[in-house]
């Protein structure tokens, strides 16, 4: 099943622009609350120039980035954990991503209805935190209830789940998220079945205004977003959703001059995309040759048989080796015939892990 980073906020502050402009898959928008009910699913290239230097030296006849999904999720308000609004149906459609984009409306604009009348992130960051905190508050004192009935029969793994549950149980309570606990490999799996909310990963997206959108650092409710992010360990991108949908109706070179009159190097959504495809802990490993340059997405820690399962279950289980080249050396070296001479095509095994950037041909036998 492919990763999934949901986009969540509260009404109005952006949401649906921005997944506009990521997918540009159309998902309705408009001022009012609830306007998103149904999640809307759109996949996404992830922007990595490294894929147009490999198709100048393999000339292929395609190249095909690696994708990455966004959900739009509906707009949340005070009171979804007790069933307000969307609530029950929002905070289920949360559990199902992997990761979390928080769009933050950091702009101030009168034709735009704000759900609590005035812009203020601080307050729209706790809304929906607190709301998620005490989702999964609900979740594990119903969890631990039942595990303390099987511990008293001695169980040793309820006895320790209810451990862990008592740390969550205390750190929610006092309205931390539950990613704020400490937690072994083990711990997080026999508690993994809960499916958290506040065990995702965040990613705040601060949504400026066009006017703001070169000198974001400056806008106080930016640097308000900046400062509650640190405090959670959490990575911020400023981004402006109304600019982005009109670049995402440019051509290319239009684009660039677009990004050029605005002062920015790379569009927000670029930065948008990259950051949320490492918040999931992903990295890209490509296949080269004549026919196609291809960019796989495999977790950070992947073992080769493992990586080459993502092309075909078939590469996984008639593993052999992988050849290996690393991508700055055959940059350097400028063609794999180089990199060949040069004895920088490495060949791994089965217990060889992938790193970003490898370009492999997997060899196998079925």
């Amino acid at each position: 099943m492919p990763l999934m980073t949901g986009i969540v906020g509260l009404p109005n502050v952006g949401k649906s622009t921005l997944f506009n402009a990521i997918t540009q898959a159309g998902a309705e928008s408009a001022n009012y609350p609830f306007c998103t009910i149904d999640p809307n699913v759109g996949v996404v290239d992830v922007p990595d120039e490294r894929l147009q230097r490999l198709a100048e030296i393999f000339q292929p006849q395609r190249i095909v980035p690696t994708t990455f999904q966004f959900v739009d999720i509906a707009g949340l308000v005070k009171g979804a954990s007790r069933g307000e609004g969307l609530g029950n149906k929002f905070l289920s459609h949360i559990r199902e991503v992997d990761a979390i984009i928080h769009v933050v409306r950091c702009f101030e604009d009168e034709n735009i209805t704000h759900v609590a009348g005035k812009v203020d992130p601080a307050s729209d960051i706790e809304t929906i935190n607190l709301e998620l905190v005490l989702a999964d508050l609900e979740t594990v004192e119903k969890r631990k209830d039942r595990v303390e009935r099987q511990k008293k029969s001695g169980d040793k793994q309820a006895m320790l789940e209810h451990d862990i549950l008592v740390r969550l149980q205390a750190a929610l309570a006092e309205g931390r998220p539950a990613r704020s606990v400490e937690l072994d490999k083990e711990e997080k799996q026999l508690i993994k079945s809960l499916n958290l909310l506040t065990m995702k990963n965040v990613l705040y997206a601060a949504n400026v205004s066009e006017e703001d959108v070169a000198r974001a650092d400056e806008n106080p409710h930016v640097q308000t977003v900046k400062r509650i992010a640190a405090g959670e360990g959490a990575g911020v991108v400023t981004i402006s959703a109304q600019v982005e949908a009109e670049i995402a109706e440019l051509e290319e070179e239009e684009k660039k001059l677009f990004l050029q009159e605005l002062g920015l190097e790379t569009s927000g959504l670029d930065r948008l995309i990259s950051a949320a495809y490492r918040l999931l802990g992903l990295i890209t490993y490509f296949t080269a040759g004549e026919k196609e340059v291809r960019a796989w997405t495999i977790r950070e820690g992947t073992k080769a048989p493992q990586a080459a399962g993502v092309i075909h279950s078939d590469f996984e289980r008639g593993f052999i080796r992988a050849e290996v080249t690393a991508y700055q050396d055959l940059m350097a070296c400028g063609s794999m015939a180089v990199a060949r001479e040069q004895g920088l095509i490495r060949l791994e095994g089965k217990d060889y892990v992938v790193r970003d950037g490898d370009i492999i041909t997997f060899r196998f036998a079925v």
